[in-house]
């Protein structure tokens, strides 16, 4: 005889990841919400504004349409300023705009909120398939994910969401061994932000160890040669656009002062926090680096599949 409290538990179950994203981020935006109101800003222009706000522009009106008042951080602007922003997300959000009666806005917040919880789902399989795993660990995995210190830029119309979305299923595939599947989810996180290069690293040398040592197949070699599509389709159209094969990092150290340089800058500001700064935001952005560092640790010592240890490595260094 069927229970009569199956059906309510399997619902339970099926929306818990859902629930514990957004429970979280409810409580995210509250928060935020009380912030801006103290500060005499609006939560709506506070979940659009600094990068949002070229993003959507972008999505609107493509790259060469974007408002002139938008301008880097330095305050100045340029005709190719506006290809420092990856175009996966605008892409979507422009693709989302004609359900929403074409608000962009809405469209940006609502791509922003569907990937947060395609994230969650994510993440609540990829702890149960980790070794000594369970769909518990899953569950406080999404829980943590969603409270993180920068975690409002899940809800915010930025990027972030969507990039977490797509390389946290690349890594589910990975462990599955769906090599098609990482490597398509990979090449996707290329279009999205420049961070896709550990979830390359990492995808590229899976597929290649399982098809060298497992006799994966042409699958994996396929994943190889996929996962760096996005990102160096997009490098190579801002070069086309600029003329210059490093257009791209040209525009990100004009504009916005972002460049590889060892980790001097980073190792500079560290020291200078300790030394004396006030700064909240300077305090706790030194303790969660600090803290990566310490948990990369731990999952190391846990011996985690080394494919996410090899992700979170690389994202940690750069």
């Amino acid at each position: 005889m069927t229970d009569p409290a199956d059906g309510p538990r399997r619902a339970i179950a099926v929306l818990a990841p859902a629930g514990v994203y957004l429970g979280v981020r409810l409580i995210g935006i509250v928060v935020l919400a009380v912030m801006a109101a103290r500060n005499g800003t609006s939560l709506l222009g506070e979940l659009t504004s600094w990068d949002g706000e070229w993003l959507l522009g972008i999505a609107a009106h493509g790259y060469d349409g974007v408002s002139d008042r938008l301008v880097d951080v330095h305050g100045d602007r340029y005709p190719d300023t506006a290809l420092a922003f990856l175009p996966g997300y605008p892409a979507a959000v422009a693709a989302l705009a004609p359900l929403v009666g074409g608000n962009v806005v809405a469209a940006g917040l609502l791509v922003s909120l569907l990937a947060g919880i395609a994230a969650a789902y994510g993440l609540t399989r990829l702890g149960s398939i980790v070794p000594g795993g369970s769909r518990r660990a899953g569950l406080i995995l999404t829980g943590l994910f969603a409270a993180v210190p920068m975690g409002v830029t899940l809800s915010m119309a930025y990027s972030e969401a969507l990039f977490c979305a797509l390389a946290i299923w690349a890594l589910v595939a990975v462990l599955e061994e769906r090599w098609l599947t990482a490597g398509l989810f990979t090449a996707l996180a290329g279009t999205v932000r420049p961070t896709v290069t550990g979830l390359i690293v990492a995808v590229g040398l899976a597929a290649v160890v399982a098809a060298v040592r497992r006799g994966a197949g042409v699958r994996a070699w396929l994943a190889v040669l996929l996962a760096p599509t996005g990102l160096l389709a997009y490098l190579a159209y801002v070069a086309w656009r600029t003329g210059e094969p490093a257009g791209w990092f040209r525009i990100q150290q004009q504009g916005w002062e972002t460049s590889l340089d060892g980790g001097a800058a980073v190792a500079a500001y560290v020291l200078r926090t300790l030394g004396g700064s006030e700064q909240i935001h300077d305090l706790l952005s030194v303790a969660s680096l600090v803290g990566a560092v310490v948990l990369f640790a731990v999952a190391l010592a846990m011996r985690l599949p080394w494919p996410l240890l090899v992700y979170g490595g690389v994202g940690l260094a750069t």
